[in-house]
């Protein structure tokens, strides 16, 4: 038997998406205007378990794929021998920030703490793209900071919210958006804010009667043998959910039911 959210699941993952097709770029190559045809872009935001981030990049490297992987200031997420180890194996590292949160919504505060934190990075990887963290608890969202600033000043050329995942498209069928947020495929119903409006991924083909639930790991690979007509997908995974390891797999799996619980319920209330 198969469990889902293990580092066996996902190598297959991965591989169900070359054989569809799929080619990998990192967010700064699609900044840089470098990806082209029938693509993923892979991006992994290191939330905690920054180890577990490691494990990943690893098989991806072996695989030959490249991705972005974006880091909080926390602890849990900022290992420095972790992140030069991460970028040893030829992969992309952002800033995952969340300093209007930390600040309380004081902007001029967030800001000076954004660009020290950006700095502090930029001694690992030029970094070049930023995205932010969701901060399901707090009321502020950390991207309102950019209706004040200026990101680009700071030698930036993309945010996924504000430039990849918000920008126009001419066909439903073009471009889909996969997030393992909430340790499930379509957890919209606990997701504060890690959303796209209108880019349901519960239909795979909007000429195609039949509804394609993809709930789990196993039916995004079902329904990546069929050959899906989109040519553009971005996907985001927290890899501490991702892991052989029996226990931390089960803790994991409590913790998250539980959490799930908090933003249905922080939903709620907005």
């Amino acid at each position: 038997m198969s469990f889902d959210f293990t580092l066996t699941t996902y190598r297959q993952l991965l591989t169900a998406l070359k054989q569809s097709g799929y080619s990998f770029y990192t967010f700064e190559d699609w900044c840089l205007g470098n990806a082209h045809g029938r693509y993923v872009i892979l991006r992994h935001d290191v939330d905690l378990k920054a180890g577990n981030s490691l494990v990943i990049a690893g098989i991806e490297a072996e695989m030959g794929i490249r991705a972005t992987y974006y880091f909080r200031v926390i602890p849990q997420s900022n290992k420095p021998e972790i992140i030069k180890s991460i970028v040893e194996l030829g992969h992309e590292i952002g800033y995952h920030y969340e300093d209007l949160s930390l600040y309380k919504g004081d902007k001029e505060k967030a800001i000076e703490h954004f660009k020290t934190q950006l700095e502090y990075f930029r001694q690992f990887y030029q970094v070049r793209t930023i995205c932010m963290h969701g901060s399901p608890t707090s009321k502020w969202d950390n991207r309102n900071l950019w209706k004040t600033y200026d990101y680009r000043i700071y030698g930036l050329l993309g945010e996924p919210y504000l430039d990849f995942l918000n920008r126009n498209q001419t066909s439903e069928t073009e471009f889909k958006y996969f997030t393992d947020t909430a340790r499930m495929w379509n957890g919209d119903n606990f997701n504060v804010r890690d959303k796209l409006p209108g880019n349901s991924h519960l239909n795979d083909s909007i000429k195609n009667p039949i509804k394609t639930v993809i709930h789990s790991t196993f039916d995004f690979i079902e329904w990546l043998k069929s050959k899906p007509s989109q040519n553009v997908i971005m996907i985001t995974t927290h890899p501490q959910r991702w892991t052989n390891n029996y226990t931390s797999w089960l803790m994991e799996l409590l913790k998250q039911n539980l959490k799930n619980i908090i933003k249905r319920f922080i939903i709620s209330l907005r």
